[in-house]
């Protein structure tokens, strides 16, 4: 029996290309599409172009080739980022590669900030300049605060918040490209340093404002001599003790450790909607007031006012096997468990959690623990919510340490978002800086009617007023004195 040569099977063996290859049924037109990164462009698939079928719409645009239709975009990367990096099956985070554990347990909020902005921990003289920039950069315009104070005291934070952020674009003309021309970021890297800092300065003192107009109290000057947390609790809280006065600084160090947890997390909706809103060249305090409004929903920013809502209605540990019945029969919500990314523990809820002893020994046990933990180790007992990958995620626990905190609940969003911005700063900088930034602008599926002519309104087929096809009656209070006639 012949024995085949070492080199003639070698020869045999084809090698694997790193590239997928799409046939189109249609044409039987195939194209082979290069993976870099495990990704592939989206675009390629625009070479794929067919006749249109028998009976095909025209608005389907089969000829000009096909597109990638993915709503909410649950498997379409929208941009190459070098800032966060999150293993879902494994519940891993790291930031420019360092573990999300390391920073919480070694790390500050301004640290990890520049270090999501500008890649790097910064040396000792740089962290100096760093901390005092951004501590000397917390004063808000006196126009802008007479504009704040006219919120109402009943308003959102959050509104408030945002609201400042769009308005504050105004008092920076020489940050507005609109005005200063495209490249202004590009070309002068020291103006993009003054914006960043001047953002991350005012957040805390913007988030301040919010909460005392809700307490209806004067606003209190911010102090460059605190730490950043510091600061924001001093702002929040000052009232006639003296200038000494400072905060418990457990309560600032949890604060601190709770900021660096939200610093960023890679392409979630508010950071997604900084990025395609910055795409646009507009000025970042418009992306950061974008942004936040994206966060502000209850589906993100919201999620852990949630969380003390439904533990709230539970009242009790012995209400948790009924409540999670309720659960299983789509008859209640559960809050606080599961993730968009993750398919195992949130590592952050880990870190969170020892965060709550540090604040429970200051401000007392949060009586709701007990229900978020017997509801915990319920859940994590029960097929039904192991088997669909529901663990508890940041937002279950970080609403307690909130509440614990003396926080109102609706506050809780703005807690997100102030440290939040550092992440959505390092995005908009990395976007700027990566030369390949364009508008951002997603196709679509039309699957409306096709083309029809107008038809005048004496020649239309009358219709009731219904809420599916159009206005109803709006309720409306009117004074019996304007019903009067004459």
């Amino acid at each position: 029996m012949a024995i085949a040569s070492a080199s003639s099977v070698t020869s045999s063996v084809v090698k694997p290309r790193n590239t997928i290859t799409v046939v189109d049924n249609r044409t039987g037109k195939s194209i082979e599409i290069e993976i870099t990164n495990n990704s592939i462009p989206a675009t390629a698939f625009s070479q794929l172009k067919a006749p249109y079928a028998d009976g095909e719409r025209t608005e389907n645009d089969t000829p000009y080739g096909l597109r990638i239709l993915d709503p909410s975009f649950i498997n379409t990367a929208m941009i190459q980022s070098e800032i966060t990096y999150i293993d879902g099956n494994k519940g891993f985070l790291m930031h420019r590669g360092y573990p999300i554990e390391q920073l919480a347990e070694k790390s500050s909020y301004l640290e990890t900030a520049y270090l999501l902005i500008y890649g790097e921990l910064p040396s000792k003289s740089q962290s100096d300049l760093w901390t005092w920039e951004i501590m000397h950069h917390t004063f808000v315009a006196d126009d802008l605060q007479q504009m704040i104070r006219q919120m109402r005291y009943d308003s959102h934070p959050m509104s408030v918040f945002i609201s400042a952020f769009a308005a504050m674009s105004a008092f920076a003309p020489e940050a507005n490209p609109s005005l200063q021309g495209n490249d202004i970021y590009i070309n002068n890297k020291g103006l993009m340093n003054k914006q960043i800092v001047r953002i991350l300065g005012k957040a805390t003192t913007v988030a301040a404002m919010a909460y005392r107009i809700r307490i209806n109290r004067p606003f209190t000057p911010p102090r460059s001599d605190l730490s950043y947390t510091e600061n924001l609790l001093y702002m929040m809280d000052h009232m006639a003790e003296p200038n000494s006065y400072r905060p418990d600084p457990r309560l600032a160090k949890a604060l601190d450790i709770l900021f660096i947890l939200h610093a960023d997390h890679e392409m979630n909706c508010s950071t997604a909607a900084m990025v395609h809103v910055g795409s646009s060249l507009v000025d970042p305090y418009s992306c950061v007031a974008a942004a936040s409004a994206a966060l502000y929903g209850p589906l993100h920013g919201g999620a852990n006012e949630a969380v003390i809502r439904m533990l709230t209605k539970i009242g009790s540990v012995e209400n948790v096997p009924v409540f999670l019945d309720a659960v299983k029969q789509k008859k209640e919500l559960l809050f606080g468990f599961g993730h968009r990314v993750y398919r195992e523990t949130d590592p952050r809820s880990k870190v969170i959690r020892e965060v709550a002893d540090m604040v429970f020994e200051v401000c007392g046990r949060e009586p709701l623990i007990e229900v978020a933990i017997a509801l915990k180790d319920a859940a994590l007992k029960d097929e039904y919510f192991t088997s669909r990958k529901l663990f508890p995620n940041v937002d279950y626990w970080s609403g307690l340490i909130y509440k614990a905190m003396g926080f109102p609940l609706d506050f809780f969003p703005v807690l997100f978002v102030v440290p939040r911005v550092s992440g959505y700063l390092a995005h908009w900088k990395q976007q700027l800086e990566s030369g390949k930034n364009k508008i951002s602008r997603p196709r679509q599926v039309y699957v409306g009617k096709s083309r029809r002519d107008y038809i005048p309104v004496e020649a239309r087929v009358e219709r009731t007023i219904t809420g599916q096809n159009g206005l109803t009656e709006i309720p409306h209070y009117i004074s019996k004195r304007r019903l009067t006639k004459i």
